[in-house]
């Protein structure tokens, strides 16, 4: 039987409940559903070997979002993020778009960079071809660092070079290894590469090898996605000419293109971190593509099709892995993982660039008819009333009343516990 993403009043269950719906829609054992319950997944012994100085675990929740259909399959998303209406915004997003079929994604590939510094040269030029014309040497020095990557059908491919002109050092030659990491983020590996093959490069030149690392602007491993949107699921032709004006805002003014992306990795970021990815190296990554023409400007693209439907496009660099890091070592990811159901890099990278859409959909829409705030609105109440120390049904009377009264404080919210509580 084929599986569903979508489920009716997925959030009126409690926690328990939905745990037993992933765990069934996921195929999880007893013992991974038991991970995803317990705090204590991450032990000490764990945490410790995962970075240095640790003096204790710091959680966040782990949520899904529902009723998304990516290239004919269906998805449950597991995203961590502290965020309130995160997870909803996203859901109500792939619900809309079910009716056109979901997302569809593809990825341009899984080559990373690792770029070399060479500094103190007299000639830039000349040794810009005297690497060219040595390639093979350069490509044969790198694979010989990694030869199980090989085996599986990556590595070194090519190399480039660009002279790079510095007001404070002069010119530099910036060699760039491009190298297929395959299912692996590839840090490590392109790192080792660099590392090696810098010894030649400077017997090569005669300059010096200063910097040996990856570049986070991954522009040979874009995550693609799109989708459209019928005009009747978004509240009809007039929502969806907002949407393409409030769109135009983010395309055209860089104030407004930045909040606009951070809405977008509002959806991209608690993925990469469900599944033990580096959200720093995507953010960056992220940002530095959306100024890559020289200006900084919107990642997605929102469009009006001849029959007047919404259709929305994303690009987005996506160094995300299954191989190494906190992808195989963080008990939590390894069960995210099985929930989200992906098998490899290209397939993860699509899902993480079809939720960053979704969100991005969300958004704009909220902003461009209620506003942002009321969505957020009953949310934000129900962190307020938790904060003032309310639980259960008081808690639940002090939210509605907040947000009746438009007046979500917390000095409001421990006024209200104490009439309560009386």
């Amino acid at each position: 039987m084929k599986k569903s993403s979508q489920y009716s009043g997925f959030y009126k269950n409690s926690v328990a409940e939905r745990r037993d719906l992933i765990s069934q829609f996921a195929d999880l054992t007893a013992e991974e559903k038991n991970i995803i319950a317990d705090p204590n997944s991450l032990t000490e012994e764990i945490s410790n070997n995962m970075i240095e100085n640790v003096i204790g675990r710091f959680s966040l929740p782990l949520a899904v979002a529902t009723n998304f259909i990516i290239n004919g399959k269906d998805y449950v998303i597991p995203m961590v993020t502290e965020e309130a209406s995160v997870v909803a915004a996203a859901s109500n997003a792939a619900k809309m778009a079910r009716a056109k079929g979901g997302f569809h994604t593809s990825m341009s590939g899984t080559v990373m960079i690792s770029q070399i510094q060479l500094t103190d040269l007299v000639n830039p030029h000349h040794a810009s071809i005297i690497i060219a014309e040595n390639k093979q040497k350069i490509i044969d020095i790198c694979n010989a660092q990694d030869p199980v990557l090989i085996k599986h059908g990556g590595g070194a491919l090519d190399v480039e070079t660009r002279i790079v002109d510095s007001k404070l050092i002069g010119s530099m030659v910036v060699v760039h290894l491009k190298v297929n990491t395959l299912d692996a983020m590839g840090a490590n590996a392109v790192n080792t590469m660099a590392e090696a093959v810098a010894p030649f490069l400077e017997e090569l030149t005669k300059g010096k090898a200063a910097l040996r690392i990856l570049s986070n602007l991954a522009i040979y491993r874009l995550a693609r996605a799109r989708v459209t949107i019928a005009k009747e699921d978004i509240g009809g032709e007039e929502v969806v000419d907002k949407v393409l004006s409030a769109y135009a805002f983010a395309e055209a003014d860089p104030f407004r293109a930045v909040t606009h992306n951070k809405g977008i990795m509002n959806g991209i970021t608690p993925v990469v971190m469900a599944t033990g990815n580096d959200t720093r190296a995507i953010e960056s990554g992220a940002h530095a593509y959306a100024s890559i023409s020289g200006r900084y400007t919107s990642l997605t693209t929102w469009e009006k099709d001849h029959n007047g439907d919404l259709t929305g496009t994303i690009e987005v660099p996506m160094a995300v892995g299954l191989v190494g890091g906190a992808t195989k070592i963080h008990p939590v990811a390894k069960v995210a993982i099985k929930i989200l159901g992906v098998t490899s890099s290209y397939e993860l990278g699509g899902v993480i660039a079809a939720v960053g859409l979704a969100q991005n959909l969300a958004a704009i829409r909220a902003l461009a008819t209620d506003g942002i705030q009321k969505g957020h609105m009953s949310l934000h109440a129900r962190n307020i009333a938790s904060v003032a120390g309310a639980k259960g049904e008081i808690l639940e009377k002090i939210v509605k009343q907040m947000v009746a009264e438009k007046k979500v404080r917390l000095e409001y919210a421990q006024e209200l516990l104490q009439q309560y509580s009386k």
